[in-house]
């Protein structure tokens, strides 16, 4: 307080260094000084207004945040990283949602493909089959067969693209090769974390489509009647 009303209070630092987090919004804003300075530029004495407590394991931070607040007493609140990053972990959760439904698309696409190939190859190799039938092939054997080929395919494709992908994330990450604008997305370039779960989960399901692809042709192959193929034969 002075004469002329409120005025903040100013004080001369020498910057002994530039830190990169690489979350803008801290890069953006944030400096660091020591506690006497800080409380001396503030004007509360020996005393502090925030206290930051790390914790060993991330999913524990609400537990430790209620405890703490139980501890501490009433006037003073808590705030988790959750808390401060509530809209960001949102935005996450709904570009994954959106990412699991392209990806579920395009291995449905990929079984309509193996589908389609196996339809054709039925098709195609309708006299062979009759001719194995003739010859003592049981309709379950004649069906097993389409079946492990389109399981063959798309545990060769599942595989191949697990690698690729999983690759393609490390190079990307390592080298940062999707830059972004930090002033907008708070980080400076698209981070890639590879997760196990996830390859599981991704593999199962392509497996399950790439499966259910196979039984339809596998059917028809099995209810070909040498007779009629081969009539004409």
């Amino acid at each position: 307080m002075t004469p002329f009303g409120m005025l903040p209070r100013s004080r001369r630092f020498r910057v002994a260094g530039i830190f990169d987090s690489g979350f803008y919004d801290y890069d953006a804003n944030w400096g660091f000084v020591t506690l006497g300075s800080a409380q001396t530029l503030a004007g509360i004495g020996d005393v502090v207004s925030l206290l930051e407590v790390r914790v060993q394991n991330l999913d524990d931070a609400v537990a430790v945040a209620g405890e703490l607040l139980r501890r501490a007493g009433n006037g003073l609140r808590t705030t988790t990283w959750m808390d401060e990053n509530r809209a960001l972990f949102r935005a996450l959760s709904l570009e994954k949602l959106v990412t699991a439904l392209f990806i579920g698309l395009i291995t449905f696409v990929a079984g309509l493909n193996i589908l389609v190939v196996l339809t054709m190859t039925v098709t195609d190799r309708a006299r062979d089959i009759a001719v194995l039938m003739a010859m003592g092939a049981r309709r379950q054997q004649i069906r097993a067969v389409f079946i492990l080929q389109g399981l063959a395919v798309s545990i060769a494709g599942t595989a191949a693209g697990l690698f690729l992908g999983y690759t393609c994330a490390w190079v990307a990450n390592r080298w940062r090769l999707i830059p972004l604008n930090p002033e907008v997305y708070a980080i400076p370039y698209v981070p890639f974390h590879a997760n196990g779960l996830d390859a599981v989960w991704i593999a199962a399901a392509a497996l399950a489509i790439s499966i259910a692809a196979t039984i339809l042709p596998a059917r028809s192959a099995a209810r070909i009647l040498p007779v009629e193929i081969l009539r004409f034969e």
